[in-house]
């Protein structure tokens, strides 16, 4: 179990991968925008000891490729196979959770 605001509740981590696909699907971020982003979603900010490293599995994968560099600053965007892996993904997780809520 894990905290959030003082209430227990399930672990979200693995939710990670499709909910960074989730957000690239929208426009190309750099790793600072998709923490606001799941900030502002789940209510708690991933370090970048999360973030990261599910990003370069993901770019590993060939779901996402780095579109932009400026210092250290990296824009990532979805790649045509990680549009098609989210478009599964998305899939298999309504098929799942759709009678949930």
């Amino acid at each position: 179990m894990i905290r959030y605001g003082g209430e227990e509740c399930c672990d979200m981590r693995g939710m990670l991968g499709f909910l960074i696909l989730f957000l690239l699907s929208k426009k190309p971020m750099h790793g600072q925008e998709i923490a606001d982003e799941l900030a502002k979603r789940r209510g708690d900010r991933p370090s970048p000891g999360t973030i990261y490293p599910a990003l370069k599995s993901l770019k590993y994968a060939g779901f996402v490729s780095e579109e932009e560099k400026v210092g250290k600053t990296i824009t990532y965007s979805l790649t045509p196979r990680g549009t098609k892996a989210f478009q599964i993904a998305k899939r298999r997780f309504t098929k799942t959770f759709l009678g949930v809520l």
